[in-house]
């Protein structure tokens, strides 16, 4: 081949072209399934959506003024890659307050663009290829994904729903190998909304430091709770916990933020630190004028309370509704979530997959869910009560009316 930059005239279709890391990717089925409804609604299609994780309120209006402030204000330019300064003090100060995380100093804060990246770079600065990674399933879509780009090995656990969907410290220690790096723990849960109880995240912490791993504490539902549960932050467990633990978080779920991108991560100095130079090589900093609508969230706490209560009351009214609905279906069983926006009835009696079920349902009755393989959980669906109530009242007569069909 006349210029060819290949030896030996070889060809780009003779290659790979992707990398290693591009080529094993999955996409996200959780934004596959929101996009093909989004699609069919653009086509004047009356698709009821229960696939999207994101809060269908507004944001706060105290927190946009902050931002259009800042950029009256010409707040436009780079800021420090870890984020601002003001924020990372406020974000420490938060997890004294709310967290039982006395001590934390802003150095330890990074503030990252979106919940999402603050998983990413903290899987990256402590794993490699050879560590293994242990993730209960079902599990968030992204944490496998995110674990192969380390070039790391996810390790599978599953807790199905006879058991709340959540591991136990036993199922924790049988899983540990020479190789474990770190232990994935998402406390409320997406997809399922179970929350682990203080006593049952105190074993499960103890596992850890026994067997000398660190734990991801995914804590981006921390306050949608219902029914009276309570949140633990595993780092809050004493020193060998604090040492151990990589707390990441963010504004998205909390305050309906989800396009502003701003995540945040707390960590010990030296994870903390790597984090922090793995940011200013990739993305820089989290978008500098929207970092003050964050901490406007922070600074004004009172609130931010009431916004949080005005959002909770509706969404634990929905996730009621829809349970009930649920579980009214022949065929269908659903456990009672505690936390986040989300249920996952069991539909393996139903007779289909969990991706046939997704693609008939939405191409019949027009009624948009998350299948639950992608999760690591075959035989469930995830469905999001972030949405309207007429959503869920119409969605639930097109549910009832596919699994009627079905058994006959």
């Amino acid at each position: 081949m006349v210029g060819s930059p290949y030896k030996h005239g070889t060809t780009m279709a003779q290659k790979s072209l992707l990398s290693p890391w591009a080529a094993n990717i999955a996409p996200s089925p959780t934004l596959a399934v929101d996009a093909k409804a989004k699609a069919l609604k653009a086509e004047g299609k009356d698709v009821c959506g229960f696939g999207a994780g994101e809060p269908d309120f507004d944001t706060p209006g105290f927190i946009k003024e902050a931002c259009a402030k800042a950029l009256q204000d010409g707040q436009t330019k780079y800021c420090p890659a870890p984020g601002l300064p003001a924020l990372r003090k406020a974000v420490a100060e938060k997890y004294g307050r709310d967290n039982n995380m006395p001590g934390i100093e802003p150095a330890q804060v990074v503030v990252s663009p979106g919940g999402k990246y603050s998983c990413y770079l903290a899987l990256l600065s402590v794993c490699g290829p050879g560590d293994e990674v242990i993730i209960p399933a079902p599990f968030w879509v992204s944490y496998p994904e995110m674990v192969k780009l380390t070039g790391a090995t996810p390790k599978i656990v599953f807790a199905g729903d006879e058991q709340g969907f959540k591991i136990t410290p036993e199922q924790l220690k049988a899983a540990i190998t020479p190789q474990t790096k770190l232990f994935i723990l998402n406390s409320p849960s997406n997809p399922t909304g179970a929350i682990y109880t203080p006593a049952e995240i105190e074993a499960l912490v103890q596992v850890a430091i026994e067997a000398d791993i660190l734990i991801m504490s995914d804590e981006i539902y921390e306050y949608l709770l219902y029914d009276g549960v309570t949140h633990l932050s595993p780092a809050s467990l004493g020193p060998e916990a604090a040492e151990r633990v990589i707390t990441v978080a963010g504004f998205s779920k909390t305050f309906s933020m989800t396009g502003w991108r701003l995540g945040t991560l707390v960590a010990p100095p030296a994870i903390a630190k790597a984090v922090a130079s793995l940011q200013s090589q990739t993305s820089s900093n989290a978008t500098t004028f929207a970092q003050f609508g964050a901490l406007a969230a922070l600074e004004q706490p009172e609130k931010a309370k009431a916004a949080i209560a005005e959002m909770l009351a509706v969404f634990d009214t929905r996730r009621l509704k829809l349970l009930d609905g649920l579980n009214a279906i022949d065929s269908v069983t659903c456990q009672r979530a505690q936390g986040a926006f989300y249920l996952f009835p069991n539909i393996s009696a139903l007779g289909l997959s969990a991706d046939d079920f997704a693609s008939r349902i939405l191409e019949e009755k027009l009624v948009a869910v998350v299948p639950g393989g992608g999760f690591g959980a075959e035989g469930y669906m995830r469905l999001s009560y972030a949405t309207s109530d007429e959503v869920i009242d119409k969605g639930l007569v097109r549910l009832t009316e596919f699994c009627a069909e079905l058994a006959k």
